[in-house]
C-alpha cells in the first residue's frame, strides 16, 4: 500500500496542554513521519506521512490520549512527499 500524507487540524483546548509533545511520543510508537505545530488561531496542525493504516492507528492513539481536549478534527489526504525523516515538534 503506497504512503500518503494526512493534513490534520485539531481544535478545542489543544494548546498549552502538552498536545504537541504527546503527538511526538505517540508517533514514536508508529511507523510515521511528519510534524506537529501550534497555529496562531488556537488550533494544532499535524502533518503525518506513512501507510494509511499506520496513520489511522497514530490518529486513533493520539485522539484517545487527548480525548478530553479535542473538540473537532479536520483531515485532508494528499500524496506523500517523502520529505520527513522523523516526526517532530515545530515551533
Amino acid at each position: 500500500m503506497p504512503a500518503e500524507q494526512r493534513h490534520i487540524l485539531f481544535s478545542g483546548t489543544v494548546q498549552g496542554v502538552g498536545f504537541r509533545y504527546t503527538a511526538r511520543q505517540v508517533a514514536s510508537r508508529h511507523p510515521v513521519t511528519g510534524h506537529v505545530r501550534n497555529l496562531p488561531d488556537g488550533r494544532v496542525e499535524c502533518v503525518v506521512e506513512g501507510k494509511p493504516d499506520d496513520i489511522d492507528d497514530f490518529v486513533a492513539d493520539l485522539s484517545g490520549a487527548m480525548q478530553g481536549y479535542i473538540r473537532d478534527r479536520d483531515e485532508e489526504s494528499r500524496p506523500a512527499t517523502g520529505s520527513y525523516e522523523r516526526f517532530e515538534v515545530r515551533h
